[in-house]
């Protein structure tokens, strides 16, 4: 058994509060043009340590001796994220937002108040923040700068950024890799990818490439063990008569391997087979997608299927398929299917837990696949320099989705003094309000603070600060943007966390042996 220890009342909210200040403290440093990096010991990276300036991987580097401070170092790595789940970026601002509403609450809220109409008040706000920002968010029409801006200010990695999802549209997938040397530079494919080679190196067509190459073929799509020939032969039979190619994805014995082989040295027959991509369900998702958008019947083993009752009108069809030892390229003009179910699949990735596999899976049949290949000269900086790539490519998705707002904490900033103008119906109305005005300030100062800059003395709208070149301006001229969704997110969570670390009364926690 267990045993436990219990805190109550102020002893228990100041325990928290100092876990909220320490993970705070070695995450806000990062914040901005010229935030900090932080150093983290932990086996788990590259030589035992790594160099970040990425909100969410500082927080998940941090556990504390206190099993009360513990417990709240575990609900902001929970804001920071769900924050990024959602939106990819802001887990350093959702950090500073929390702590800034709890230190701002314990200032401004007296014992004769009522602290749940308050922490309701601020709840109800949240909302409010949030169309406020909406309405302030402008179409995206400089990718570059929002991309550069995530990056920590590197042009080189915003271009490159921009370029790729330029290239890859609206419905294509932009994803980061590492690459083997020092340069940084983006790949994008076109047609559907699927990560298989051929199963034989003798369905080959072209040795010089070191491709099989199919114009129209046919396409059959199954789960199921293909052990003997008897299984297939009669599609197989058709196709070859109708004088047609066939690429057969599925797991196929070495019997049928062979007589494929020799189906196709003798006989001359137009195949070729890949295994299924992933495995287990990931699999099942996958090629599920890949019938859809070929036409294809996919024969399962889990529905119960019958191989044998596989007819030609059962197989997909497509324009064109190219098909090495790693990689297999489907290209089909007619994108219509292809539209349909990334259509459903983003509808499906915003309720999702496994919103990252959706991902792969759009950039598996969207047509198009970038992909940036992060380079460096050691593998400490690659590590560092992929992180911020991650979240660049990840802002410019969430700005391409909702729309761009002034940079820098500008967007609180100015969002803070409408929020100080509501006068509120009730006591706890206007308390709720002075909070967050004050709150939502912080990420503005804290980027100045890291800076070493002073507030301007332009304090219009959209004005604020460029700390890399210190220069005063509109943010948005300045090419100083964030992604709205980002910085909605970040408050959203931010509220979530700080009205529940509010609200707590007693905190129970495991006993530690000394």
């Amino acid at each position: 058994m267990i045993v436990k220890d219990i805190s109550f009342g102020d002893d228990a909210r100041q325990a928290l509060i100092q876990g909220i200040d320490k993970i705070a403290d070695a995450v806000k440093s990062t914040l901005g043009a010229r935030g900090r990096t932080v150093v983290i010991e932990s086996m788990e990276h590259i030589g035992g340590l790594t160099v970040t300036k990425d909100g969410v991987t500082v927080a998940n580097s941090i556990t504390l001796m206190d099993p009360t401070e513990n417990l709240a170092v575990m609900m902001m790595r929970q804001a920071a994220s769900k924050t990024a789940d959602q939106a990819g970026d802001g887990t350093t601002t959702a950090i500073v937002l929390a702590q800034a509403i709890i230190h701002t609450a314990a200032k401004l809220i007296k014992p004769s108040m009522n602290l749940t109409e308050i922490i309701r008040a601020i709840q109800d706000s949240g909302d409010y923040i949030t169309e406020l920002l909406t309405d302030m968010s402008k179409p995206a029409d400089d990718l570059v700068n929002v991309a550069k801006v995530s990056a920590n200010n590197d042009s080189e990695i915003g271009q490159i950024i921009a370029d790729a999802y330029d290239k890859v549209g609206q419905n294509g997938v932009v994803t980061v890799e590492n690459a083997d040397g020092a340069d940084t530079y983006c790949t994008v494919s076109e047609g559907m990818r699927i990560n298989r080679g051929y199963l034989s190196r003798y369905f080959m067509t072209d040795k010089k490439t070191g491709e099989c190459v199919m114009n129209k073929p046919y396409i059959l799509v199954l789960d199921q063990p293909v052990e003997t020939m008897a299984a297939i032969e009669h599609v197989l039979a058709d196709v070859l008569q109708e004088g047609r190619a066939i690429l057969i994805i599925g797991d196929l014995g070495p019997n049928v391997i062979n007589t494929l082989n020799l189906n196709r040295s003798r006989n001359n027959m137009k195949v070729c087979a890949i295994h299924p991509p992933q495995f287990g369900w990931k699999s099942h998702e996958l090629m599920e997608d890949i019938a859809a958008v070929t036409g294809a019947t996919y024969f399962s083993e889990e529905t119960g299927d019958n191989l044998q009752l596989v007819r030609m009108a059962d197989l997909g069809v497509c324009d064109k398929v190219i098909v090495d030892q790693s990689t297999t390229i489907m290209v089909n003009q007619d994108s219509q299917q292809a539209e349909d179910r990334v259509k459903a699949l983003w509808q499906e990735h915003d309720n999702s837990k496994e919103q990252e596999f959706i991902k792969e899976r759009i950039a598996v049949i969207s047509g198009k696949i970038g992909v940036i290949n992060v380079g460096a000269n050691s593998d400490i900086e690659q590590k560092e320099k992929r992180d911020r790539v991650d979240d660049a490519v990840c802002a410019t998705r969430a700005a391409l989705e909702d729309g761009i707002l002034p940079g820098g904490g500008v967007a609180l900033r100015d969002i803070a003094k409408k929020v100080g103008e509501q006068t509120g119906e009730s006591e706890a109305d206007r308390v709720g309000y002075a909070i967050l005005e004050k709150a939502l300030m912080s990420p503005y100062h804290q980027i100045l603070s890291n800076a070493g800059a002073e507030p301007p003395k332009d304090q219009r709208s959209g004005y604020g600060v460029d700390v890399k070149k210190m220069e005063t301006g509109l943010m948005s001229k300045m090419g100083i943007i964030d992604p709205a969704k980002v910085t909605k997110s970040a408050v959203i969570n931010a509220i979530s966390v700080a009205t529940t670390i509010l609200s707590t009364n007693a905190v129970i926690t495991n006993i530690r042996q000394k």
